[in-house]
């Protein structure tokens, strides 16, 4: 198997930054949405349109883009374990780590705003929509540039 890895490295490398790409769009995305959700009137017309789209956009994008990314770094690490010698990447473990864990917390508060649950203002997701930003920078810098080889 590691072997067929290998030889198709380059494709699970095509498939992981394609899957990255649709996640950041998502991990970019929904927060904003949150910040016109915390706004509306619970029950309101807006504020059940945009759990929908919440919705959507958590199950259908972004939770298979993130199993994806995942999935397909995983196994372009296992063709190449040298990789976890490397002290970028590392670093880019844990910034992925920590994207993850910002997923997880999205999807948290979605299911506040389903319930009509939500007490954090727009105030606080605008805030927050910066740690995606910030993540994919140093994940980008360290893929790229690689300062810690």
């Amino acid at each position: 198997m590691q072997d067929f890895v290998v030889q198709y490295y380059n494709w699970f490398k095509a498939l992981h930054v394609i899957a990255v790409i649709s996640w950041m769009a998502g991990l970019l995305y929904l927060p904003r949405l949150f910040v016109y959700h915390a706004d509306a009137e619970k029950g309101s017309e807006l504020s059940e349109t945009l759990k929908i789209m919440e919705r959507r956009l958590l199950r259908i994008i972004m939770n298979p883009a993130m199993i994806v990314a995942w999935i397909a770094g995983g196994l372009m690490l296992w063709g190449n374990m040298a990789l976890f010698s490397e002290g970028w990447m590392h670093t880019k473990f844990t910034a992925v780590v920590l994207m993850t864990g910002f997923h997880h917390a999205l999807a948290k508060w979605r299911k506040a705003f389903l319930k009509d649950e939500n007490v954090k203002t727009s105030k606080f997701y605008r805030r927050i929509n910066e740690i995606p930003t910030v993540l994919m920078i140093v994940i980008v810098i360290m893929v790229l540039v690689r300062p810690l080889a």
